[in-house]
């Protein structure tokens, strides 16, 4: 059997990144981060977005990177910062902000898990140039935390705590991620989804009707149970 290990495409990005540096990044390509980079979820996007507060001087100079994240990292008592490892949270929570957030900040790669609808990558990414990358599975938490090489700054620690605030990370060898959608809307979870479901009636096929079909149990999936 063929080691497909050797066959995935694996790109090495530095931060920010510029015109031209996603351009030719196929979903389903393996992405590692060198630079600077910031977590920013709902805590961050109602506190700019919804409530006014300036975006944090420099940032938009800085990193064009938005890690919707909930770092495993604790402030010390000499003031110096601790982070055992960085979690990933659900992107497509964070939609309703999404468009204002990458016009505001010019965020060009947004990173989560689980990705978004491909309506919000077509709607929203695709006309900000920006594209999503998504965690490898589950507990790598770990894994990732040993890419981030120093703490710059935490911007609104005190109000919003530890999973809100914004935290702002160097990066080294960061990754690995996986390119969900593309500059063109594509995205991997859709695609392999959709092959999925058109081979799904094979998997049924000569089987007997549904035992409770009385109950309204039913194999046609254009049907909805409630």
């Amino acid at each position: 059997m063929a080691d497909t290990r050797a066959q995935r495409k694996t790109v090495r990005l530095k931060l920010p990144v510029r015109d031209g540096d996603l351009d030719g990044l196929e979903i389903g390509t393996v992405v590692y981060l060198d630079g600077v980079i910031y977590t920013g979820r709902e805590g961050v996007y109602k506190k700019v977005l919804e409530e006014g507060s300036e975006l944090p001087e420099g940032l938009t100079e800085l990193s064009n990177v938005n890690f919707h994240c909930s770092p495993a990292a604790a402030v010390e008592d000499d003031g110096s910062y601790t982070v055992g490892g960085v979690t990933a949270t659900a992107s497509f929570r964070f939609s309703k902000w999404m468009q204002a957030w990458l016009e505001l900040s010019g965020a060009r790669i947004i990173i989560g898990k689980g990705g978004m609808s491909i309506e919000d990558y077509r709607d929203i990414l695709v006309p900000a140039a920006a594209i999503y990358l998504t965690t490898v599975g589950y507990g790598t938490g770990a894994l990732l935390g040993r890419g981030i090489k120093g703490v710059r700054v935490v911007h609104w620690l005190e109000e919003l705590g530890n999973a809100q605030a914004m935290w702002v990370f160097e990066v080294e060898n960061f990754g690995p991620f996986i390119v969900e959608s593309d500059l063109q809307g594509n995205s991997l979870f859709e695609q392999q989804g959709r092959l999925v479901n058109e081979n799904l009636e094979k998997m049924y096929a000569g089987l007997k009707a549904p035992a409770l079909a009385r109950y309204g149990e039913t194999d046609d999936r254009k049907d909805e149970l409630i």
